[in-house]
């Protein structure tokens, strides 16, 4: 790595998950880490499917990013997870479960490369941005604060109960496992991830909740729902009384594109209200059907 600028905070961010061409958490982890870069030297660690991305967006391996190659025991058991998860887009918490046995490796591999530097105070922070999932354990955070430098995780998110009258969405779903979700706070790595952070990070009260009385002092509540106002900074315009109303998300039942349009059919059918629904996943053609 090249020298860092001294009068910025140096962070070392891991994010297993950061790619400026993919979404969801991937894309919240490029973008978090890019973020950092305005206040910070930054110096991303992620995973090797993530490197000819980061590349083609301008970065340079090795001076703003080191790419892992953890693939050896991510390949095979995302091969597995993808069987166990019954459909495209589903069984998410099945997913996580899989990524909770794959992400350990991760991590040992980045103290492999980077913990010489981290114990020689080359970094002021070392910053967990994803995985986003607040059931997976950092192994490294107590070598990290036994180092002295701070440990900070998240955003944490995720985990928000089904509603009890939304089982059929939760079948539908394939989230078997979320019926047992909540014994993840019983792991004892949970314990020592939160012990040796100095800060943690929430997206959420809900997430916030679920983190022990013992570490409340050390949340940090920042809400995820924000937008880059430079990119969407369009007002729209009312026409006479007709609503406009867009849905963007993926296209999965928990999200609810459904329910949408059920309840805005008699508004749509009078021409009274315009609907978007923006995105994609294994309910587009139910959802195309469904408006026609």
């Amino acid at each position: 790595m090249s020298a860092l600028n001294t009068n910025r905070p140096r962070v070392l961010a891991i994010a297993e998950a950061a790619n400026p061409e993919w979404v969801s958490v991937p894309l919240v982890g490029w973008s978090m880490a890019q973020a950092l870069r305005e206040v910070a030297d930054v110096h991303l660690v992620t995973q090797v499917r993530n490197r000819d991305a980061i590349l083609r967006a301008g970065l340079v391996e090795g001076r703003d990013f080191t790419a892992i190659d953890s693939e050896a025991v991510a390949r095979p058991l995302w091969s597995v997870a993808e069987k166990l998860r019954m459909g495209d887009g589903k069984g998410w918490t099945t997913l996580q479960a899989i990524n909770a046995l794959i992400y350990p490796w991760f991590e040992r591999m980045v103290w492999q490369q980077f913990g010489p530097a981290i114990k020689a105070g080359e970094f002021d922070v070392v910053h967990r941005i994803t995985p986003l999932s607040p059931t997976i354990t950092s192994p490294i955070a107590r070598k990290v604060d036994r180092a002295g430098v701070p440990f900070v995780l998240g955003p944490l998110n995720g985990g928000v109960p089904w509603p009890k009258h939304f089982d059929a969405e939760r079948r539908a779903e394939k989230e078997w496992l979320s019926y047992l979700r909540n014994a993840y706070k019983h792991l004892p790595g949970r314990a020592r991830t939160l012990k040796h952070a100095s800060a943690v990070v929430v997206g959420s009260r809900h997430t916030q909740s679920e983190i022990p009385a013992s570490y409340q002092d050390k949340t940090v509540y920042i809400p995820e729902n924000g937008i880059d106002p430079s990119r969407f900074n369009q007002i729209a315009q009312p026409t006479g009384d007709v609503l406009k109303a867009c849905f963007v998300g993926r296209l999965v039942p928990y999200k609810g594109a459904d329910m949408l349009i059920t309840a805005s059919a008699e508004l749509l059918r009078s021409e009274r209200m315009t609907l978007d629904i923006i995105g994609d996943g294994p309910m587009l053609g139910q959802l195309q059907d469904q408006a026609k």
